[in-house]
C-alpha cells in the first residue's frame, strides 16, 4: 500500500545508490577544496570529478573488508588512476558519512514539506467549504455547544502550519556538515577545507565536532516527525469517532466495490485512518530511539549508526506516506451535513445551558445559585429524555426571572457561530478562493435544526 501513496522521490533519498552518490559528492567537494588551498594539484580536480562508485563490485569488496567506506573508497579508486591517493585524504569515515546523511535529510525535509504544504491546501479548501456547516462540538466525548465543522479543520490547519514550521527548524539544524578528521580536532585536514567543501554542498559547517555530528540534531529532526506524525494521528482519530455508526458525521472515501469486511457485507471502516494512528505508533518509537542515541561514548561509539540505517530512511518513508495518505482522505471525506443538525437535537437543547445561566446571572443572581437552577432542570431532562426548553419553562423559579420568550430567545444555534468569520480572517482563511462552495451565514437557519 506504501507503494499507492509514497512519493517516488522519498524511495530515491533513501537508496543505496542516492547514499553513496551522496558520499562521492562529499568526497569530491573536499577535493576540490584542498586543490584550491594549493594541497592538491589543483588540475587533478577535474579528473576527481569523473569519479564513479561500482556497486556491483563495492559489495564484493565489502565482502572481504567488512567495511563499507573502505569498500566504497576502493572501488571509487579503481575509477580512477594517480589521483586516486588524494581522495579521503585527512578524513575519517564520519566525515563523509555525516555529512551525506545531513544531503539525504536536507532532501528528505523538502518532499515533507512539500506533502504537507499539499495538506494545507486540501484542509484549507475543506475548511472553507464547510466553515458556516453547524455541528456539536463535545468535550470528554460527551456534547457541549455547537461549532461548524470548518472550525474544526480550520484548527487542523493551522497545526500543520506548526508542523511546518517545526520541519524547517529541524531541517536547520540538520543542514550541516563535519570535515574535521578523527576526533574532530581539524589535525588532519584543516578547518578552511570544511568551510570551503560545505559550502560547494550547500551545508553549514557545524561549529564544533568530535567524531560525528552530534545526534540532538537527528533526535530534533525525528521528534520532529514524530510531532507530525501525531498530529495525523490526531486528525484520524477525531474522523474515526465522528465516523462511528452512533455518530456518522463524516466518513472516509469508500469506492464502488470496495468491501469492508470478509464477514459482514454492510461494514465501511475507517481503515486508511487506522492505519495511520497505528503508523504513527511506529514513528514515535523511532523518535524514542533518536533520543536513546544522543549519549555515546567518549568522542563515539557505533551504537547509533545500526539503528540509523532503519529509524531515519523509515521514519520519513512513512511520514512521507500518512501524508499522502491523509491527503487523500480530507479531499474525498464525506461530510453529512444532516446527521450533523440531528446530532445536536439528540439532548433536546441541553447544550444551551451555559446561555441560560448567564443570562440568569446577567439579571443579578449569583453564579452558584443559577448554576443551581439550570443544572437541576438540566438532571431532570437527561434523566427523563425531556425537552429542556420545556422544562425551564415549567420551573417558576425560572420564569420569574426569565419569561418564556427570552428563554425562548436563547435557543439559537447561530449565536454560537457569530465568531466564525473573526476565527477564519485571523488564520489568513479568506473565502475568495473557495467562493462557489461557501454556504453564507445568512443562508443558515439555525432554529429549522
Amino acid at each position: 500500500m506504501i507503494e499507492r501513496y509514497s512519493r517516488p522521490q522519498m524511495k530515491r533519498v533513501w537508496s543505496d545508490e542516492n547514499k553513496f552518490n551522496k558520499w562521492l559528492e562529499v568526497e569530491i567537494a573536499v577535493c576540490d577544496a584542498w586543490a584550491e588551498i594549493g594541497v592538491i594539484p589543483r588540475e587533478a580536480v577535474p579528473k576527481i570529478k569523473l569519479a564513479k562508485c561500482n556497486f556491483k563490485r563495492m559489495e564484493e569488496i565489502l565482502k572481504e573488508t567488512h567495511h563499507d567506506m573502505t569498500a566504497f573508497l576502493a572501488s571509487v579508486s579503481e575509477s580512477l588512476g594517480d589521483e586516486s591517493r588524494f581522495i579521503h585524504l585527512g578524513l575519517t569515515s564520519s566525515d563523509v558519512m555525516d555529512t551525506a546523511l545531513s544531503l539525504q535529510l536536507v532532501e528528505a525535509s523538502e518532499i515533507l514539506a512539500q506533502d504537507i504544504k499539499e495538506l494545507l491546501a486540501a484542509l484549507a479548501q475543506r475548511a472553507m467549504e464547510h466553515k458556516y456547516t453547524p455541528m456539536i462540538g463535545r468535550t470528554h466525548g460527551i456534547q457541549a455547544e455547537p461549532i461548524t465543522f470548518g472550525l474544526k479543520l480550520a484548527i487542523w490547519v493551522e497545526e500543520m502550519r506548526r508542523n511546518l514550521q517545526r520541519l524547517a527548524e529541524a531541517k536547520r539544524a540538520i543542514a550541516v556538515g563535519k570535515i574535521s578528521g578523527a576526533v574532530g580536532t581539524y589535525a588532519t585536514v584543516p578547518p578552511e577545507v570544511e568551510q570551503r567543501a560545505c559550502h560547494k554542498l550547500g551545508l553549514a559547517p557545524s561549529p564544533i565536532s568530535n567524531q560525528i555530528l552530534q545526534r540532538d540534531r537527528h533526535a530534533q529532526f525525528m521528534t520532529t516527525l514524530a510531532i507530525i506524525a501525531s498530529s495525523l494521528e490526531k486528525f484520524a482519530t477525531e474522523i474515526r469517532g465522528l465516523q462511528r455508526t452512533e455518530i456518522g458525521e463524516v466518513g472516509e472515501p469508500f469506492s464502488t466495490g470496495q468491501t469492508g469486511s470478509s464477514a459482514m457485507p454492510h461494514k465501511r471502516n475507517p481503515e486508511l485512518c487506522e492505519r495511520i494512528c497505528g503508523l504513527a505508533r511506529l514513528v514515535r518509537g523511532h523518535a524514542l530511539t533518536s533520543l536513546e542515541n544522543i549519549a555515546l561514548w567518549h568522542e563515539r561509539d557505533i551504537s547509533h549508526s545500526s539503528t540509523e540505517r532503519v529509524i531515519l530512511p523509515d521514519a520519513c518513508l512513512v511520514v512521507d506516506y500518512c501524508l499522502a495518505l491523509f491527503t487523500s482522505i480530507i479531499k474525498g471525506l464525506q461530510v453529512f451535513p444532516q446527521r450533523m443538525k440531528r446530532n445536536m437535537k439528540l439532548t433536546k437543547g441541553l447544550i444551551f445551558s451555559q446561555r441560560v445561566m448567564l443570562a440568569l446571572i446577567d439579571k443579578g443572581l449569583s453564579r452558584q445559585k443559577a448554576y443551581e437552577m439550570v443544572q437541576r432542570n438540566a438532571m431532570k431532562a437527561w434523566k427523563g429524555n425531556r425537552d429542556f426548553l420545556r422544562m425551564l419553562k415549567a420551573d417558576p423559579e425560572v420564569v420569574a426571572i426569565l419569561p418564556p420568550s427570552e428563554l425562548e430567545s436563547l435557543f439559537d444555534y447561530q449565536y454560537y457561530l457569530r465568531h466564525v468569520d473573526d476565527i477564519f480572517e485571523r488564520l489568513g482563511l479568506t473565502k475568495t478562493q473557495w467562493q462557489s462552495s461557501i454556504i453564507e451565514p445568512t443562508n443558515l437557519a439555525p432554529r429549522a435544526l
